[in-house]
């Protein structure tokens, strides 16, 4: 069996310690966490943890009887065939010699991102989307010369179904 990706959404008490505990518990076993991204929800006492990992079905059975004996873990969800909406923000530091400055301007309107900080010699791009948008516009930026990148890693959420009568 292959390893397939798998991004995993933890609902956690907000405590000390809690992010450790899982953390030690992929390191621990071998498995490698590839993103991590974690923030309050509307209740300041929990915690949603989204990770993503590489994993066969063996090893991510594993992966979910581990999370699900730690006490402060309230909810574990894969969202790999589940719908759901996933996002990455990721700043780009490119620089920016007068030569490429119009054509970063013009990339950065074609993906619906924007310039936030400009200096004389790199422009700071912020842009937001799933890992396809994330891979073109690297792709693009990259022969202009890009200094630095800070990526947030991938967050998600399910998608709310319709209603029983296919309600909007």
């Amino acid at each position: 069996m292959p390893d397939e990706r798998h991004i995993l959404s933890l609902l956690v008490e907000n405590k000390p310690g809690v992010l450790s505990r899982i953390a030690g518990l992929f390191s621990g076993r071998g498995f490698n966490i590839e993103s991590l991204c974690v923030a309050e929800t509307l209740d300041a006492g929990i915690s949603r943890l989204t990770l993503v990992t590489k994993a066969n079905e063996a090893v991510l059975e594993q992966i979910f009887k581990q999370l699900n004996k730690l006490v402060d873990i309230i909810k574990v969800t894969d969202f790999t065939d589940v719908p759901a909406v996933t996002r990455e923000m990721v700043l780009i530091k490119v620089s920016a010699k007068p030569e490429n400055r119009a054509e970063i301007l013009r990339i950065v309107d074609i993906f619906r991102c924007k310039v936030v900080d400009v200096s004389s010699e790199h422009y700071t791009v912020e842009v937001t989307g799933d890992q396809g948008k994330m891979a073109a516009i690297l792709d693009l930026l990259r022969p202009m010369g890009i200094k630095e990148i800070a990526r947030t890693g991938i967050n998600a959420l399910s998608r709310e179904t319709k209603g029983r009568n296919g309600g909007r």
